[in-house]
């Protein structure tokens, strides 16, 4: 094979790697901005289901109903492994003899388990919204709508997610249990306690409310 021979073949290799590689690396490309596309659209479906969750609690806090766990988050749904199989020893042999004490293994502490056990104490030991919402109902000698009682609470309590829907059945549950009175003035509906005076109508600027 002649010198200008062998060049033209290195060179037509050559010719062939660059394009091969450049097809690979705009298909790696494509991939990962597909990729990326289904994570953003995957992170943004999980903050929805989150905020959902977050506001279901709160619902049920407000009715009274523990908290229930899903059975997919249960310990015991989890799947147990098989267990293993003995090997069969052959015949004859014998297990070695233990030399000196077995020493137990060391049990590593988990980390930041102690921060996280006195949070959720914090967390079962305060108050319900039921309470708040009752509780702050009894220190107001006017009426008040579910919309100033839901800002009254966001304000006091800002790491608490206050939704004024939570609110307004909240309200209605205390009604329910004869521990709060409703007032209809218009197309606005307001709450008292139930051990307060006759409500009288609002002073000031009230936020109106639709009934229902």
């Amino acid at each position: 094979m002649s010198e200008g021979t062998a060049t033209t073949t290195t060179t037509e290799l050559t010719s062939q790697y660059i394009s091969q590689v450049a097809s690979d690396l705009e298909r790696n490309i494509k991939e990962q901005e597909r990729i990326t596309a289904e994570l953003t659209e995957l992170q943004q479906q999980l903050t929805t289901l989150q905020q959902d969750h977050t506001v279901l609690v709160s619902i049920q806090q407000a009715l009274g109903v523990p908290a229930t766990v899903p059975d997919s988050a249960s310990p015991d749904s989890a799947s147990v492994p098989s267990p293993r199989k003995r090997t069969t020893k052959a015949p004859g042999t014998r297990r070695p003899a233990k030399t000196g004490t077995a020493q137990q293994p060391r049990t590593k502490k988990q980390p930041g388990s102690k921060p996280a056990a006195r949070k959720a104490a914090a967390k079962a030991t305060r108050p319900t919204l039921v309470n708040l919402v009752h509780r702050h109902l009894t220190e107001q000698s006017e009426p008040r709508s579910a919309a100033e009682v839901a800002e009254a609470l966001g304000h006091a309590h800002p790491d608490r997610n206050i939704a004024t829907t939570v609110v307004r059945t909240t309200l209605e549950n205390l009604v329910a249990k004869s521990l709060a009175q409703r007032t209809k003035q218009g197309s606005s509906v307001y709450y008292t306690a139930a051990d307060a005076p006759k409500p009288t109508a609002p002073t000031g600027e009230a936020q109106p409310e639709t009934a229902g």
